[in-house]
């Protein structure tokens, strides 16, 4: 005679193929019901396009299909309350990703601005697409959970990653830079990520240490405005090479970005230099260069902080144009090709190993 306690012990044994947790230690299983013969239950999921969906639900249902007497498995599927995935992550932390081992990484350089509205997004698409360009391999990694905008400006369409024996794969762009960010796991890409901090910080470490990028010479790190919980979580949980600061030319934004550079300083990471966005505008009908936000501020900045200026950058409309339609890498720049070519001479090795066993 089947019951919900034979059930419950035979979900116990299958496993997570990412973690290696049990689906109950993990919270993902609910609902279970025996009808005579008939088994329903329900898999709960952090997000519903998970790449390890199809492997978790064919698993359980064979562990239960296998029990004398089970005739029939019915399994539905839900996403996590806030609850639910909170207690997920916190279960996830507590191991080696499961990529982390196998992926070969050269240099991890975070962009960062402390304030938001600078460009530091674009920023970091187009130092990707430039690093590509000069012939590297190159990946995106976007640190920016509850406000994504990579996949926004790589993708016209709205594209899911897939799995791996060796961990979730980044989904590749039309010229090959692997980019993983959390609007590729979700539904919708309007769909809000309504998380608290050790949450959030949880999902960065997993998109280190589980997405397997393979070999890259390059992974650009997006990191979001601010000097909190996940910046924190970058500097400290992921080897870094240095940090590109982004500014613009008015003093407030100067001022705030100022504090991103005494927290990396302060976590003893190297500022490999800084981009100045919006510098100005080029006038069509004469070639003019107009400061609209007032006379640059990055050579005093760099001076002040001791490190290079890499570039000052225009406001362009094409690169709008070109974000909203998923196509940044069809923009050309040899004012960010400099750029690139100059974080490249200055990005030092990584602090620590990156296949070190923590």
């Amino acid at each position: 005679m089947i019951d919900e306690q034979r059930v419950h012990q035979a979900l116990r044994e299958v496993k997570h193929p990412e973690s290696g947790h049990s689906l109950i230690e993990l919270g993902m299983i609910r609902g279970i019901r025996v009808d005579d013969e008939q088994v329903r239950f329900t898999i709960v999921l952090p997000f519903m396009n998970v790449p390890v969906k199809d492997q978790i639900v064919g698993e359980a249902r064979a562990a239960v299909e296998g029990l004398p007497g089970v005739k029939g498995v019915d399994v539905e599927l839900a996403e996590m309350t806030q609850r639910e995935r909170t207690h997920f992550m916190a279960a996830q932390e507590k191991r080696v990703g499961s990529a982390e081992q196998f992926n070969r990484i050269q240099h991890v350089v975070a962009v960062v601005s402390g304030k938001g509205g600078v460009g530091k997004s674009l920023v970091a698409g187009l130092l990707a697409i430039a690093l590509k360009r000069e012939g590297h391999q190159v990946g995106v990694l976007d640190a920016d959970i509850t406000g994504p905008s990579i996949p926004k400006m790589f993708f016209p369409t709205q594209r899911h990653p897939n799995s791996s024996p060796l961990g979730i794969l980044p989904v590749e762009s039309e010229t090959g830079i692997k980019v993983m960010s959390i609007n590729l796991l979700l539904p919708r890409e309007d769909e809000a990520v309504i998380w608290r901090g050790p949450l959030i910080s949880t999902a960065i470490k997993q998109f280190w240490g589980d997405v397997f990028w393979g070999t890259l010479d390059y992974l650009i790190v997006d990191l979001p405005p601010g000097t909190a919980d996940a910046s924190l979580t970058v500097m400290q949980a992921i080897p870094l090479s240095g940090v590109v600061l982004v500014t613009s030319p008015q003093d407030l934004a100067a001022m705030v970005v100022k504090k991103a550079a005494r927290m990396a300083q302060v976590m003893g990471v190297p500022i490999l230099g800084i981009v100045e966005n919006m510098s100005y505008v080029v006038c069509p009908d004469t070639g003019r260069r107009l400061e609209v936000f007032g006379p640059s501020k990055a050579k005093i900045m760099a001076a002040q902080l001791g490190v290079p200026l890499l570039g000052r950058l225009p406001i362009d409309p094409q690169i709008a144009q070109l974000c909203d339609e998923g196509r940044i890498e069809e923009y050309r720049s040899d004012d960010f090709a400099a750029i690139a070519k100059r974080l490249v001479e200055s990005a030092p090795q990584p602090r620590t190993s990156l296949f070190s066993q923590p």
